[in-house]
């Protein structure tokens, strides 16, 4: 039999139960409300006395009600009696209309309209745990998390370079990494330029103690203005004025100078070797200042207006558990990563003891500006990437869906810009199973229906054929009178496809589909696709696949996930009966908030 052969008779099977139910119930209904109107009670009744006191035994099965018309059981004064009448009035005295009887939509106990309301009795509310609260302003801190790397204070940066050509003679500190202190020596330094500078430094020195007693002013002052050009000339070659004090002292050119350290640090570049020739402008060493470092870290374009300079913020490292790291924002960088859609923050840190390493990874927690705003608890919000909603709490277990747009949130609260108001009630557990019995009541939703009332490996096969097994079909009277049974247009879709729209959590987008792309009970691949905002695909995620039906004492069960290619990754779940299965998909992403996106999809029973 092919598909669109299967589809048609599953159809007309479930529309031969609904109608056997209507037609049954319909039919003992009518009847229990025959002896207020007088007319006659079929075989079985002849016991009861109508509304005039009169018997209606077999025999009087053909005699006139108050209305005048013979009405046997399942003829036409029936039909005259019943028609307009609404499933509540034809309800015997002292039963339920078809109406009040909850429990026929769904999960037994539970209601729900085509609007997304849902009832739930009191012993169904407490056995899966709904709970309730009620919105309400207060100040909401925004709580921004992100890993963060530590790095050097740029400004504490130093480089030993050398002004003059010249060679490398000794080297007194000569490991990467080794602390050095201000003024500490690094190396010698033989240059002839160097050499020949301190001669004319000394020659000019000489000079001007000779013409210090001379009558000619000029010539004294041209004495001056020469120790003077040549004491510059050696400054400006990086000798310090102790190293000159010394040399006018010994009064003999030294050919090997010392070079200092400028700045107190860590060696991070060492290119000083004894013998090597040096350039001018050659980078011997790099000294970094470590009593300070910089935290710099990436945060989603979408909370940048959110901060703002001197924030205070605090980072933790899995090197000292249980420490926290207290600084403050220093700078936000102008431009944008247009691949992850972040904009770069960094972060200044005392480092005392000199315990955090440039290159170690920290988790950042930042705080923003406290705002007055209307919050819910974050976890009454349902967020499939589309829309978010939560649950209104109407009272005496009744719970409606409501859409709403969300504002700041922080890790327990969420701030709702739309959709509430100051003490409406909503609710905060179990909103996800409300959800789920909400979807599953509608009309599109059947075959999952009936699979979570156990009715998934339902044999409908015999439908086509005119009969039910274990149920007599008989001769279905009164289907001539059911008009459009021919027309029912988009019922072939009732089985419905998978759930598969796309989700945007964390910078990314994940899809989720099944193969088959209707599921049926038995080992269904799940395919995850995930890609950044820019479209480009995410390779090097790792993802777990845990799932589970949305039902009280229903475990979960998880299955690793492997990327295949193009940021594609599958695995394999059974799913072990026909109904709702919720997948959440684990997604881990080095650099990004993990996570925990859920989809819903209809399951098959598997004999369908």
């Amino acid at each position: 039999m092919n598909q669109q052969s299967y589809r048609k008779n599953f159809v007309i099977g479930v529309i031969a139960i609904g109608v056997i139910a209507g037609v049954t119930v319909g039919f003992f209904t009518a009847h229990g409300m025959m002896g207020a109107v007088g007319v006659s009670a079929p075989t079985g009744w002849a016991g009861e006395k109508s509304a005039g006191g009169v018997s209606a035994s077999p025999a009087q099965a053909g005699e006139k009600g108050t209305g005048g018309v013979s009405a046997p059981p399942g003829r036409e004064g029936e039909k005259e009696e019943m028609k307009g009448m609404s499933m509540k009035e034809m309800a015997p005295a002292g039963q339920k209309s078809m109406e009040e009887m909850e429990g026929m939509e769904g999960m037994p106990g539970m209601s729900a309209s085509p609007s997304g309301a849902v009832a739930i009795p009191a012993v169904t509310r407490q056995l899966i745990g709904v709970r309730s609260t009620s919105a309400a302003y207060q100040a909401l801190t925004q709580e921004i998390r992100t890993v963060g790397t530590v790095g050097y204070d740029e400004r504490g940066l130093t480089q030993v370079t050398l002004k003059i050509s010249g060679w490398v003679r000794e080297v007194f500190v000569n490991s990467i990494g080794r602390p050095v202190r201000k003024g500490e020596p690094l190396f010698t330094f033989y240059s002839p330029d160097l050499l020949a500078s301190q001669d004319e430094y000394l020659l000019a020195v000489r000079t001007q103690v000779q013409l210090a007693a001379s009558p000619l002013d000029e010539a004294k002052a041209n004495a001056a203005s020469l120790v003077a050009s040549a004491r510059e000339r050696l400054r400006l070659w990086d000798l310090t004025d102790e190293q000159i004090t010394a040399l006018e002292r010994r009064g003999k050119a030294e050919p090997l100078f010392t070079v200092y350290a400028p700045s107190s640090g860590i060696i991070l570049k060492r290119e000083a070797l004894p013998g090597k020739y040096v350039e001018p402008g050659t980078t011997l060493y790099e000294v970094a200042d470590l009593s300070r470092v910089w935290i710099s870290a990436d945060i989603y374009e979408s909370e940048v207006a959110s901060v703002k300079l001197n924030q205070p913020m605090s980072v933790s490292f899995a090197a000292y558990p249980g420490e926290i790291f207290r600084g403050s924002k220093a700078y936000i960088y102008p431009s944008l990563n247009t691949e992850a859609r972040t904009v770069r923050v960094r972060f200044e840190l005392p480092n005392p003891g000199l315990k955090l390493k440039p290159g170690m990874y920290g988790n950042v927690i930042l705080q923003t500006d406290a705002v007055k705003a209307l919050v819910v608890p974050k976890e009454a919000v349902l967020e499939t990437g589309l829309r978010q909603l939560v649950f209104m709490d109407r009272g005496q277990g009744r719970y409606e869906q409501r859409l709403v747009k969300l504002g700041r949130r922080n890790q327990d609260e969420v701030e709702v810009m739309e959709g509430l108001k100051e003490g409406d009630r909503i609710v905060t557990s179990a909103n996800f199973l409300l959800d789920a019995e909400s979807k599953l009541t509608s009309a599109s939703s059947m075959q999952a229906m009936m699979g979570r009332i156990g009715m998934g490996d339902w044999q409908m096969r015999g439908a086509y054929e005119g009969k039910m097994e274990g149920m007599p079909m008989g001769n279905m009277k009164g289907m001539e009178d059911m008009q459009g049974m021919g027309e029912m247009k988009g019922m072939e879709g009732m089985k419905g496809p998978s759930v598969a729209e796309p989700r945007q959590a964390a910078g990314l987008s994940l899809t989720l589909k099944t193969a088959p792309e209707n599921p049926k009970a038995g080992n269904v691949q799940l395919k995850l696709t995930l890609n950044d905002q820019a479209g480009k695909a995410v390779t090097n995620a790792q993802v777990l696949f845990v799932y589970t039906m949305p039902m009280p004492g229903m475990t979960d069960s998880k299955v690793a996930a492997r990327h295949t290619k193009d940021g594609l990754y599958e695995g394999t779940v059974l799913f072990g009966m026909g109904g709702t299965w919720v997948v959440t998909a684990n997604v881990t992403v080095p650099g990004r908030a993990p996570i925990a996106e859920k989809f819903q999809f209809s399951v098959a029973g598997g004999g369908m």
